[in-house]
């Protein structure tokens, strides 16, 4: 079916290479988030419009978030953290010209922001119906959640992420919830587009190695969802079949 080698993906009109998007937040030191960065493999970060300060609109700041991520050719996805209401996200992502990430309201808040002109991809549960509305209603992508954010309990019901994939004709990005790199190759096995995720690379005790372990999972969970796993059996079936052996009375 194909490799991952030219295996690009397109998200809200944007080319990529990587399927990991990473967070910038919670890293013991601005130095671990930029190595953490380039071990990831990542092209995209998202930044929190409310609780990061980008720096000034020409970036000439040369210490500003901003200014250091798209220096080192970063794309960033700016979302609406923090914010609860349709209003409040509409509001912070109309505060910034550089655009509007995730929103934490559903359908009402994703359709306004999407007739305002903004790329919404929007964080949701892992519900099928609600995905269904948030494309639908325009949105560039949906973005299930796998657990609960922050929790690192891994996709904790992936029959519906697999139903929200089978039946989207968007990018699926599992967004919340990965603890470790097994999660994330959990993730692309079910089909999955990307993998956004932070918590699980900045509280790691070795952020760096961890992104480094993203990176591979996510090559490897994309390998074996294009080379297509085995049918599973509730029964044994030998890869050595008896038919054809030679008996032990045709040797004595």
């Amino acid at each position: 079916m194909g490799t991952t080698e030219h295996d690009t993906w397109m998200l809200a009109g944007r080319e990529m290479t990587s399927r990991i998007i990473l967070g910038t937040a919670r890293y013991p030191s601005q130095e671990t988030l930029l190595e953490s960065l380039k071990a990831s493999g990542t092209e995209l970060v998202t930044v929190a419009l409310r609780r990061v300060n980008v720096g000034s609109a020409d970036g000439t700041d040369p210490t500003n978030l901003y200014t250091l991520l798209t220096e080192r050719g970063y794309a960033l996805l700016p979302n609406t953290a923090g914010c609860f209401t349709a209003a409040d996200a509409i509001l912070t992502a109309r505060a910034r010209p550089r655009g509007a990430g995730r929103v934490a309201d559903q359908a009402g808040s994703a359709q306004e922001l999407v007739r305002r002109g903004f790329q919404v991809l929007p964080y949701t549960n892992d519900d099928p119906v609600t995905a269904r509305k948030l494309e639908d209603v325009g949105c560039s992508a949906v973005m299930p959640l796998g657990a609960p954010i922050g929790s690192g309990l891994g996709i904790r019901n992936p029959h519906n992420i697999q139903l929200i994939k089978e039946r989207a004709n968007v990018p699926v990005i599992v967004d919340a919830g990965v603890g470790t790199a097994s999660d994330v190759a959990i993730a692309f096995e079910l089909g999955c587009d990307g993998v956004l995720m932070n918590t699980a690379v900045a509280r790691s005790r070795n952020p760096v190695q961890m992104a480094r372990a993203m990176n591979a999972a996510a090559r490897a969970g994309r390998d074996a969802f294009l080379a297509g796993r085995m049918p599973r059996k509730f029964y044994a079936d030998a890869s050595s079949p008896s038919e054809g052996m030679i008996s032990p009375l045709e040797t004595s």
